[in-house]
């Protein structure tokens, strides 16, 4: 591990002054952080602790939810209102890694947290543009089953590992951030970037800029939603394909409906052409069928990971059609 400093923040405006360095990093609950440290795949030289800042879950004026970046995950998946009024979040965040791990990382800290690929991990012999820009990308023609079928490029064709984000993305989370040039706040999907040339950038933040809150929309129909995870085993996987929907029903016809995907592009992936060709349609298993068609029409699947076209498809009709059952 190559060395570093640590300092502790006091409040917001001091983590900015800390962090205001080119290689300095903030610092939540570490658990991908450090552990990329230790695979000097990061070398920051400063880690800025920013644990102590922005750790409640508060009630917003207009009905929904305001999250501290520093809440851990276990809070926020244990917190009432998120369980009934969002379900969906609580069960992705409840899918991903270990209690052990959950219990340190933070809100913050996961959406912010790297790709697992093992090529980007191997700083022995891999070449990867992610970790190293122009090197070229060892997973086009190596062992690619887990890689993106979805919003990939040339350069890079890694996967978001998150779960606790394709919630978030269905869900039109708002992000609050803190930097140099004052508070801004930016819609969740468009936090994360698609690789295109410059698979490095994994996120549209500016240098020095601190995540600083989440926010949580009013949105009713969401009490009926879900979050299915496919992986190769049953606990500490991350997800070959996952579905996180929720669907508002008038009758037999679709009202609303909200649906982002995992494990299949370089960010979360929010399903928006299948959520078009649904709403104001009937809930069925052909229209089900249907959109989810339409949204993975343009996949572009790699030598060994063409499954995940038909399974994404199939756990997204699965899905929906266990959300109409819970509607009607």
């Amino acid at each position: 591990m190559t060395p570093f400093s640590y300092v502790r923040a006091g409040d917001t405006a001091d983590a900015l002054r800390l962090g205001a360095g080119s290689a300095a990093a903030y610092l939540g609950g570490g658990t991908n952080l450090v552990d990329l440290m230790r695979e000097t795949v990061a070398r920051p030289d400063t880690l800025v602790d920013v644990t102590g800042l922005s750790n409640t879950i508060e009630e917003t004026d207009g009905g929904g939810i305001l999250i501290g970046a520093a809440v851990r995950n276990t809070a926020l998946a244990e917190h009432r209102a998120v369980r009934t009024r969002y379900p969906m979040l609580a069960r992705a965040i409840l899918a991903g890694a270990s209690a052990q791990i959950r219990n340190m990382a933070t809100v913050g800290g996961n959406l912010l947290q790297r790709t697992r690929c093992s090529y980007f991990y191997d700083t022995d012999g891999s070449r990867c543009n992610k970790r190293v820009p122009g090197s070229g990308c060892d997973a086009m023609e190596g062992f690619n089953r887990n890689h993106a079928i979805l919003g990939a490029s040339i350069t890079c064709v890694a996967t978001h590992p998150s779960d606790m984000c394709v919630a978030l993305a269905a869900l039109d989370a708002t992000v609050h951030l803190q930097g140099g040039r004052g508070p801004r706040t930016l819609p969740f999907s468009e936090l994360h970037r698609l690789p295109v040339d410059h698979p490095e950038i994994d996120t549209v933040l500016e240098p020095g800029e601190l995540i600083t809150a989440l926010e949580l929309p009013p949105l009713p129909f969401a009490k009926t939603s879900t979050y299915r995870k496919v992986r190769d085993r049953a606990s500490y996987a991350f997800a070959l394909v996952s579905v996180a929907a929720a669907l508002q029903l008038d009758g037999e016809r679709i009202e609303d409906v909200r649906i982002a995907l995992g494990g299949v592009a370089h960010k979360p992936w929010r399903a928006w052409k299948a959520e078009a060709a649904l709403r104001n349609g009937p809930a069925t298993e052909q229209a089900f069928r249907a959109a989810a068609i339409a949204e993975l029409a343009d996949a572009k699947p790699l030598r060994d990971n063409s499954f995940k076209v038909e399974l994404a498809t199939r756990t997204l009709i699965a899905v929906l059609g266990d959300l109409a059952g819970a509607a009607a």
